[in-house]
């Protein structure tokens, strides 16, 4: 309901203080709270900063996918498009023989992991399989192969199953179901036991459903912790061992899942006074500000934190969870009790102002969710080709159908009907609260898929060019990887070895493309380093065409040596 009546509660429905709990038990139950967020601060301060980025996404390799090299390279190098973090035993190497040929730990420096590789494991076709976490909690996973000498029958690797478990999938989407139901619960009996309950109405069962929701939320969060052990291991729905929680637990997801643990512990001091109408204001700001803390440990455990827009992300869902949940808790509120109990004239003051409260959560709900689908989809053709647009656009349908049973209700309180009868009242209520249960279904799958601009920009790889070449010359040879070999912004990825294909340590590179046949001069590209023997840079080809690249390593203070390569831009 939208209407908006600024009426004010006529005297009798307005909340008569009950008497005030002592000043020792509120003075407990406040340094409770504070001692709580104290505990919530201490963790935020010393939990390990991850940079913000997108979803990760294996950009290159060397060897490349499907590459032939002459001898066995003494290590394969991954590189994602964010930071991401190790799941054990889950990079593997398997030689053409089906043996382990991955030797030691895998080295992980940011986006980069380093395998170090048997060089005694034979010619033939060596297979990689992968699985590591992305920077917003979810598992990446992936494999190809690559060859030394000359192909042969791709191995097969039976204890590198990286597929999620569809039970652990389903269990994960559930525990953010109950999440969502719980936080709705306890925010809509809180909020309208505080401000709009008549004092004349028994406050038991608000209080009961209040304290039920508290509950939801807290199980909800546990079992997510437990839950992202497989989740991100692959593993079955009990396969929770030791070291994977306490890997979980020193993540930023699990550090998320913590802090909101500790604020729900906290508020739950102060929320027997307020749900039993003896608490101060003091109590109730308090009681808020645990409230809004809470409701940004979903999106900094989720997509949002790693969006390109982090802050944004972050604030906008924030904003989107808590209008969600005062208005469905608010609506489960009046149909299960105020529309039922409170007679004519208290219902005459309460719907009125609960619609102007209704209008600023849907207001909020449809910018805050522009604002997030702008970031997270990007383009027309990721809202209409990926999984994720695709839900985008079945909840934006599902929520004009709620909008429009809304607006049903607005007529009714705007007539002056809803007072009169509630039971009209209380039937749209029940379809919205349908509707939205469903909306909330596919909000709880939403955030276990991968945005749409992730999925798009990796479809879109595979269906444009990848350049890849060995280039030697007197003092090492160097791999050179350029995506996506179109005009426009590429990737280019060098990596340098030495004659007998060791790692070789390179103190400056230096790289230039021109295309003359355009009459387009040498431009020079900056090159990062992103490991000693490896670098990267950002190349902007103005058109297409055969553009000539140069690549110019110094080794050491007197040896330096340039190649030069073509490569063909579409």
């Amino acid at each position: 309901m939208t209407a908006v009546d600024r009426r004010r509660l006529p005297a009798p429905t307005r909340r008569h203080r009950a008497p005030r709990l002592t000043a020792a038990r509120r003075w407990a139950a406040r340094f409770s709270a504070g001692l709580g967020l104290l505990v919530v601060l201490v963790a935020l301060l010393v939990a390990p900063a991850g940079p913000a980025s997108a979803h990760a996404v294996l950009v290159s390799s060397s060897p490349a996918a499907s590459a032939v090299v002459p001898t066995a390279p003494v290590e394969v190098v991954l590189t994602f498009s964010e930071p991401v973090r190790k799941v054990t035993d889950k990079i593997r190497v398997i030689a053409p023989d089906g043996s382990r040929a991955d030797r030691g730990e895998p080295r992980f420096e940011g986006g980069v992991v380093t395998v170090p590789v048997a060089q005694d494991a034979g010619q033939g076709t060596y297979l990689l399989s992968y699985r590591v976490i992305s920077a917003d909690s979810h598992p990446v996973s992936g494999a190809f192969t690559y060859s030394v000498g000359a192909p042969s029958t791709p191995p097969s690797d039976a204890g590198a199953d990286s597929r999620a478990d569809p039970v652990v999938d389903t269990a994960v989407k559930v525990s953010r179901y109950l999440g969502y139901t719980g936080l709705l619960l306890l925010v809509g009996a809180a909020l309208v036991l505080a401000a709009l309950w008549p004092a004349r109405l028994s406050r038991v069962g608000p209080a009961r459903l209040a304290w039920t929701g508290l509950g939801l939320l807290a199980f909800a969060t546990v079992g997510a912790i437990l839950l992202q052990v497989p989740y991100t291991a692959g593993g079955g729905l009990f396969d929770v061992s030791g070291e994977g929680l306490s890997s979980v637990l020193a993540s930023p997801f699990g550090t998320t899942h913590l802090v909101r643990l500790g604020l729900l512990a906290a508020a739950a001091f102060l929320l027997r006074p307020l749900l039993a109408g003896q608490a101060g204001r003091t109590d109730v700001i308090i009681v808020a500000v645990l409230g809004a803390a809470t409701l940004f440990t979903w999106p900094l455990s989720g997509h949002s934190a790693a969006s390109p827009a982090p802050a944004v992300s972050v604030t906008v869902d924030a904003v989107h969870l808590g209008s969600m949940a005062v208005w469905l808790g608010g609506l489960v509120m009046l149909a299960v009790f105020l529309l039922r109990r409170a007679d004519e004239r208290e219902l005459g003051a309460i719907l009125p102002i609960w619609s102007r409260w209704a209008a600023l959560a849907v207001a909020a709900l449809l910018l805050a969710g522009t604002v997030q689908a702008l970031i997270e989809v990007g383009t027309v053709e990721a809202l209409l080709t990926t999984t994720y647009g695709q839900l985008v656009i079945a909840k934006v349908v599902l929520f004009t159908l709620v909008i429009a049973v809304a607006a049903y209700s607005r007529q009714l309180v705007r007539r002056q009907i809803a007072a009169q009868q509630p039971t009209r009242v209380r039937r749209a209520i029940v379809a919205e609260l349908v509707v939205t249960a469903v909306v909330l279904g596919v909000t709880a799958v939403l955030v276990q898929t991968p945005p749409a601009r992730t999925a798009a920009t990796d479809g879109v790889g595979a269906e444009q060019g990848y350049f890849n070449t060995t280039l030697t010359s007197s003092i090492y040879s160097l791999q050179v990887e350029l995506f996506p070999a179109r005009r426009g912004s590429n990737t280019v990825h060098l990596y340098a070895y030495t004659p007998d294909n060791q790692p070789l340590p390179v103190e400056e590179w230096r790289l230039t493309a021109a295309l003359p046949s355009a009459g387009i001069e040498p431009i020079q590209f900056p090159l990062l380093p992103l490991t000693d023997n490896h670098a990267t840079s950002e190349v902007n080809l103005p058109a297409a065409g055969d553009w000539q690249f140069s690549f110019t390593l110094r080794t050491t203070e007197i040896d330096q040596a340039t190649v030069t390569a073509a490569v063909t831009v579409k």
